[in-house]
């Protein structure tokens, strides 16, 4: 099944707290074996990649929860269920979510207090209950990948008005910025015209030019697929130049046939569709800037240890 959202995780939590002192990767374990989670569900990521879901879920329904006075934090890390969380447990609700924290007065001060914040920043949207139930940073990790993927399209929509050069030099910058070649002003070289011997550039893998990559690179429409004919004539040029590493960079994506092709080469041959392509540029800075940073900031526990 799928991981429950942070407002569904409430009561477990409560009851997991109710049983003593805690924490939440504990807590995790048993709320897991409850709803009866797989694995890849149990290590499954935000899309940032920085917290598993499900502690993010349970972190957020610990908070609220402390917030109406329903847990208590007796020592970093650990927490255990109040007074006032035991008596409502007594009562056996069937659900624990925010509409019920809100007939906490403590819970709905808090609650008022950041709705009304400066600028209307609400911490508890009220589209939640009614919509995803998702957490704060699932929220921000959400737009973060809506926004991404437009500035994918936006990339690849730009090289497709630039020149075969342009790309080509494009190919070069990024591998560059990935750190093949080191600082070294000549790791990055041409090589002749475009298709020059089936190969369009060649760029030293280490500073001192150990070894070499050879690049293929190609702006296709995004709507085509590039097929193991192509990349076979791709490997056949590595050979002729007694290459061993190459580097096939596409606007567009691969067929399987030559997705499989490529996997048991004695040759190292790396293919790059147009989504990874962008999405490399984007991770090493190449033909975009930082527009807004966005910093999400936690207490520091040890600084309020004595």
């Amino acid at each position: 099944m799928a991981i429950p959202d942070y407002q569904t995780l409430m009561l477990p939590v409560l009851q997991v707290a109710a049983q003593g002192e805690t924490r939440i990767p504990i807590a995790s374990e048993k709320i897991a074996d409850q709803f009866g989670l797989t694995e890849d569900e149990r290590e499954e990521l935000l899309p940032s990649g920085k917290q598993m879901l499900l502690h993010n879920r349970l972190h957020w329904a610990k908070f609220y929860m402390a917030k109406a006075g329903l847990i208590d934090s007796p020592s970093r890390g650990v927490f255990v269920a109040s007074n006032a969380g035991k008596a409502l447990l007594a009562k056996k609700p069937e659900r624990i979510d925010v509409d019920l924290l809100k007939t906490f007065p403590q819970f709905l001060e808090f609650y008022n207090k950041s709705n009304s914040s400066k600028g209307g920043v609400q911490v508890f949207a009220e589209e939640q209950s009614a919509a995803s139930d998702v957490t704060p940073e699932e929220q921000i990790d959400a737009a973060s990948s809506i926004l991404i993927k437009a500035l994918k399209a936006d990339l690849l929509a730009r090289i497709q008005d630039q020149t075969p050069t342009f790309f080509e030099y494009l190919i070069v910058e990024l591998l560059v910025g990935m750190g093949y070649g080191g600082s070294h002003d000549n790791a990055a070289r041409r090589l002749g015209k475009s298709g020059d011997g089936g190969i369009d550039g060649i760029i030293d893998e280490d500073r001192l030019g150990l070894d070499r990559i050879y690049v293929q690179a190609k702006r296709y429409s995004p709507d085509q697929t590039i097929g193991r004919p192509a990349v076979q004539g791709f490997v056949g040029s590595l050979i002729g130049f007694g290459a061993t590493k190459g580097v096939f960079v596409a606007t567009c994506t691969f067929s399987k046939q030559a997705l499989e092709y490529v996997e048991n080469l004695p040759q190292r041959v790396i293919l790059i569709d147009g989504d990874l392509l962008a999405e490399l540029m984007i991770e090493f800075g190449i033909g975009v800037r930082v527009s807004r940073a966005v910093q999400v900031k936690r207490v520091d526990e040890d600084f309020f240890v004595d």
